[in-house]
């Protein structure tokens, strides 16, 4: 690579010097480097190339170049907070320049348009032109220099997009769109594609930040949602599917309502159930049924039964009574009986015959006639005769 010794800060200085001294000395013709009249700047879109146009003229003299005439021409890129880089160098024939720098014709020429190809966002900034001429001689016959912007555009980079919550029916959401380079700032566009086609505005939609808000979920509102990231210069999207649930909210909503069907459903089976029981509890407790097995008949012991004023017997008294006498019983002995205002006296032991027919009993024990009895309250009795086996007759 060759340049002009010294650093390209004194190589820049000293060529704007020898432009002022140009003007300065009238023995020297005046050099005219042109630009576009009504171009102040420059922008052009990473990736692409672009063209600086610049030319100079001497006065009184025709456009193209002279045999005797001999150019330097140099560029430098001035960013604000840096040092002049320089991008090319022609100097005595020689070309040197930094990737995808060169010249638009070739030298000789006095057209010294600046080619830059392969654009990046860090090759913005101004441009500074400066040509210096000399005769055959080696004397100069001019200097000029000259400046233009160019800005570098970066259409948005690839977007990524995000979903900001838990969708849910009757939930919020908020769907994120960013793209990492953008130069100017990418603007956001939020829409859904057919066959709901859906395109979203302020104040749902935040433009600059990319974000949309999506309140109230339902179903319905599930699908494919598409960010568009665009500037001047070109535009990027991405999409992020969004898959309304129904949630816990709406569980619990269906799981209060089942249970209450249930509850509903058990207590009314209690009601059946009650009402059925008390039915059964209503009906007859001595209603005997057809194929109930008949109870065991009981024994009866000796001087425990007593006799219903008809004639039939009763049930047994207690437990007591059922018991066979511990011994002998006295004569003239009283046995109690279930009724509170009357008493049953046995009637006396009467020896037993072979064959021999029950007697009737006529006096009373203690002398008390039967009717003095009656007047008292007491039942008659009639003891059965027993059988040498000792069943009942």
């Amino acid at each position: 690579m060759v340049s002009l010794p010294g650093p390209p800060a004194t190589n820049l200085l000293r060529f704007l010097f020898l432009g002022l001294s140009t003007l300065a000395s009238p023995s020297r013709a005046k050099l005219d480097l042109h630009m576009p009249a009504s171009l102040t700047g420059l922008q052009a879109v990473e990736s692409a190339e672009v063209v600086l146009p610049a030319w100079y003229t001497l006065p009184g003299e025709v456009s193209s170049a002279q045999p005797w005439e001999t150019s330097t021409v140099m560029w430098y890129l001035v960013q604000e907070g840096k040092d002049p880089d320089q991008v090319l160098a022609y100097i005595s024939g020689t070309l040197s320049n930094k990737p995808g720098a060169s010249l638009v014709y070739p030298m000789p020429s006095r057209n010294v348009s600046l080619r830059l190809q392969g654009l990046q966002e860090k090759d913005s900034g101004s441009y500074l032109c400066s040509v210096n001429v000399h005769d055959s001689q080696g004397k100069e016959r001019g200097h000029g220099s000259r400046s233009l912007k160019l800005n570098v555009l970066v259409p948005p980079a690839p977007p990524s997009c995000r979903l900001l919550g838990v969708p849910r029916v009757g939930t919020n959401v908020t769907l994120s769109c960013q793209s990492p380079r953008s130069k100017p700032a990418a603007q956001y566009q939020w829409e859904r594609p057919p066959p709901s086609p859906q395109v979203f505005f302020a104040p749902v939609l935040d433009a600059t930040r990319g974000s949309l808000s999506l309140t109230n979920l339902s179903t319905s509102m599930s699908g494919v949602y598409i960010c568009m990231a665009h500037n001047k210069v070109g535009s990027a999207q991405c999409n992020v599917t969004l898959e309304v649930s129904t949630g816990p909210r709406a569980a619990v909503v269906a799981g209060a309502v089942v249970g209450t069907l249930v509850g509903l459903g058990l207590l009314a089976g209690l009601v059946i159930l009650y009402h059925r029981r008390g039915k059964a509890l209503e009906e007859p407790a001595n209603d005997i049924k057809e194929d109930a097995i008949a109870p065991r008949t009981l024994p009866w012991p000796k001087g425990s039964d007593t006799i219903s004023k008809n004639g039939t017997l009763s049930s047994v008294t207690s437990a007591r009574a059922l018991r066979p006498p511990q011994g002998p019983a006295r004569p003239g002995a009283l046995t109690p009986t279930p009724s509170l205002s009357s008493q049953v006296l046995p009637s006396p032991r009467l020896p037993r015959t072979e064959g021999a027919h029950p007697q009737p009993i006529s006096p009373s024990p203690g002398g008390v006639s039967s009717s003095a009895l009656s007047r008292m309250g007491a039942v008659p009795v009639m003891v059965p005769a027993q059988s040498q086996a000792g069943s009942l007759v």
